[in-house]
């Protein structure tokens, strides 16, 4: 999926949308968010030494794994409800790209449970498990 297809299945737009590209392949979304430098987010997270901050990995892993439910999603808000297991073994920097894995672990009702891990050049950056909800707009 390129951003335009993206933008159909996730609401997020201008700076908080966190995913350059995404495929399903396999029950596995993967994902890909090349961090260019000039992100809000890294203004001031370091002045010398600028690393994507540990939340946002989350919410690009989060946004990645709403690609398995580009059915399910249509006319719903995806809402964070859970973040469990969360581990951060590499930082993320200006230039490098994060190429993202994820999977469901399992459902019920507008309730979902996945898990996901962030690579950047083949080293894990992080990983986690959490959960979230389809929440149809009224």
């Amino acid at each position: 999926m390129n951003l335009e297809e993206i933008k159909k299945i996730l609401p997020h737009r201008d700076a908080m949308l966190l995913i350059d590209e995404a495929e399903l392949k396999d029950g596995v979304a993967y994902g890909e968010k090349t961090i260019t430098g000039k992100e809000w987010f890294l203004q001031g997270h370091f002045p010398d030494n600028p690393v994507v901050p540990g939340v946002i990995l989350c919410e690009i892993l989060g946004q990645s794994a709403c690609v398995l439910l580009s059915e399910e999603q249509e006319g719903a808000t995806p809402f964070f409800t859970g973040l469990d297991k969360v581990r951060f073994k590499n930082s993320v920097h200006p230039g490098d790209t994060l190429e993202t894995q994820c999977k469901l672990l399992k459902h019920k009702g507008v309730f979902y449970w996945a898990e996901g891990k962030g690579f950047v050049n083949g080293k894990l950056c992080v990983s986690a498990e959490f959960s979230f909800a389809l929440i149809k707009e009224t």
